[in-house]
């Protein structure tokens, strides 16, 4: 990809700011359902995922998918 001339640059510098962007409220982006998934722990629950991510190295939702899925199996296996 080649670089920008001045002129490019400027009448891009221009667009962006003389422009304002449209928005609707109707529109949920990825932001807004990540916030509607998220949940508060307990003390104990957070001391608990903590020490598993640096024993495992995983991420919390990697160890909660994990734990997710045994109990999943679990139950299929009543």
């Amino acid at each position: 990809m080649s670089d920008m001339t001045e002129q490019e640059a400027m009448e891009l510098d221009e667009l962006l700011t003389k422009t304002t962007p449209e928005v609707s409220p109707s529109v949920e982006g990825p932001f807004i359902k990540h916030r509607n998934m998220m949940i508060i722990l307990d003390q104990l629950s957070s001391q608990y995922l903590k020490a598993k991510m640096l024993e495992t190295k995983e991420s919390p939702s990697e160890i909660i998918s994990g734990m997710i899925r045994r109990e999943i199996g679990l139950a299929k296996a009543v």
